[in-house]
């Protein structure tokens, strides 16, 4: 998987823009690295009464009336949250916005590349850990299951990655489908749903 190849796919293609508000704004963070290109994830710190608690997520988040766009939001957010200071030339594209499954929110992702001289973090006490992964482990067979997602009754598969191991947070959701996004853009595929076979936890 070729950073360039991503580039140019992004720069000739028009992403899938919502038109009613966002509610938040990340950033998908590629490293090209001798084993290939990586991408950044966080897990968010438990904290009670956040429905991401736990997650495993891009960094961003919501959208404050003083942003002057979505993509400073996630900028902003990043810069927060892992004191990494996102700059123009790092810049590749957006992808298509998408909407929350289990929550009615709308979110704008937004991906960079920067090199291993950037990749050095501090976190923030929102974020308990950030890691990178590369894209060719996440599309290993192995590694898919999926996420029972329970509301209201109602009990619903959900396609998702095992990225830190078991008993740890499964990679799901929004960030499961940016993900999918960007993992199609370079030529390969991950599940948008779970197969008959996978619908027993």
């Amino acid at each position: 998987m070729h950073l360039e190849q991503l580039s140019k796919r992004m720069h000739d293609r028009s992403p899938r823009i919502l038109s009613t508000p966002h509610d938040a704004a990340v950033a998908a963070i590629l490293c090209p690295r001798s084993n290939g290109l990586e991408l950044l994830y966080i897990e968010r710190m438990r904290i009670p009464n956040d429905p991401w608690s736990g997650h495993i997520a891009f960094p961003g988040g919501r959208v404050e009336t003083f942003d002057a766009s979505l993509r400073a939001t996630a900028e902003r957010e990043t810069l927060e949250e892992i004191d990494l200071h996102l700059q123009k030339e790092h810049y590749i594209g957006r992808l298509d916005d998408l909407q929350g499954a289990s929550l009615p929110v709308q979110v704008a992702a937004f991906v960079y590349a920067i090199d291993e001289s950037h990749a050095a973090l501090s976190l923030n006490d929102e974020v308990h850990h950030a890691f990178w992964r590369p894209l060719e482990a996440l599309c290993e067979p192995s590694r898919q299951c999926h996420y029972m997602l329970s509301k209201d009754g109602d009990h619903r598969a959900m396609p998702a990655i095992d990225v830190l191991g078991t008993k740890k947070p499964l990679l799901w959701g929004i960030t499961y489908r940016f993900t999918a996004q960007l993992v199609h853009l370079l030529g390969h595929s991950l599940p948008l749903h779970v197969s008959a076979e996978g619908d027993s936890p």
